[in-house]
């Protein structure tokens, strides 16, 4: 983190910004303000000399998250600290509030809690549910590759979190085994909302204009992303769930699906659909995966109660591979 002098003048600067929705209207233009939003999760004056920092969990482009131990109780969080410098420089303010007031309102086993926030003069934090299994991606590096029943299980607990979040109206843009964390009883948790979308329709309280924010901008990881993201159309639920095909594929092979040299060789991949099977995988995991990739009825529709009938639904592509005769009500 950054350390000198300046940070009166950063914090007064940052914090000016937080507060631009809140200035009064031009004439012409009317602005919904969102001062009616109740936080569950607490803004805390804690300090970061109030926590014991361990190991990093991860980093990206503004933030890493570590593994932090409150000293006075011995709880121990996720701490995802963000460089207020970075995120004003490139104008992520909007992205970071809007993950915050998101998170605030979710309640799912399948998705990681946020349980308070503070800020200093350089960094915000955000105080989240630290899952100690970690990430999929290193189970699967681990293994090589998972088994049929693993990769089942761990759709299915997916599944179950994005009808959840489809439900309310959010697309996650960012599905992939780096955000599929893992409870220290192996359980998935979905995490890092940096991406989150809220469709026009969406039952969360979010800031004015956030669900006016072009949902075809470019967002979320090269080999995950799917063709109409690349050809700059809306995104929809659709996307959470080619994401979930690759993840799929990965677990089962140990490599994402579109994997080349490049960005820009991976993309050609994905445009051109350009998938080879590798030779163990079942029927039935080439069919399911095909089907979460190539199918455009449900991609095109933000339709929830669609969504919810193509996934797991009675006649649902996924039902009979992943949910052969377990209820999704006894995953958790």
């Amino acid at each position: 983190m950054a350390v000198g002098g300046g940070g009166d003048e950063m914090e007064k600067d940052f914090e000016a910004k937080l507060r631009l929705q809140q200035q009064s209207p031009s004439p012409s233009q009317k602005v919904q303000r969102n001062n009616s939003i109740s936080f569950r999760a607490p803004q805390e004056q804690f300090t970061i000399n109030d926590f014991e920092l361990g190991k990093i969990y991860g980093v990206g482009s503004y933030s890493k998250v570590v593994r932090a131990k409150k000293k006075d109780s011995g709880n121990i969080y996720a701490l995802k600290i963000m460089d207020k410098k970075f995120i004003m420089k490139e104008n992520k303010i909007s992205y970071v509030k809007l993950e915050r007031i998101v998170l605030d309102q979710l309640d799912h086993p399948g998705i990681v809690r946020l349980f308070f926030t503070f800020q200093d003069a350089y960094s915000l934090y955000m105080a989240l549910e630290s899952c100690e299994g970690g990430e999929l991606f290193d189970q699967i590096t681990r293994k090589k590759c998972l088994s049929e029943d693993e990769a089942r299980f761990y759709a299915a607990e997916v599944i179950d979190a994005l009808e959840y979040l489809h439900g309310l109206g959010l697309i996650h843009r960012d599905i992939k085994p780096e955000n599929l964390l893992l409870t220290s009883d192996g359980h998935i948790k979905i995490a890092d909302f940096g991406s989150v979308k809220p469709t026009k329709d969406s039952r969360i309280t979010v800031l004015p204009n956030s669900t006016n924010e072009k949902a075809c901008t470019f967002v979320g990881t090269a080999a995950y992303v799917p063709p109409e993201v690349l050809n700059s159309s809306p995104a929809t639920f659709g996307n959470d769930l080619w994401a979930l095909g690759c993840t799929m594929y990965q677990m089962l092979s140990g490599s994402s699906p579109f994997k080349d040299a490049s960005e820009w060789l991976i993309f050609q991949r994905i445009m051109a659909r350009d998938l080879k099977f590798p030779d163990y995988f079942s029927n039935e995991a080439r069919d399911l995966i095909d089907k979460l990739l190539f199918w455009k009825h449900a991609v095109a529709k933000n339709d929830p109660n669609h969504l919810h009938d193509q996934l797991l639904g009675n006649d649902s592509i996924t039902r009979h591979v992943i949910f052969p005769s377990k209820p999704v009500m006894y995953l958790w």
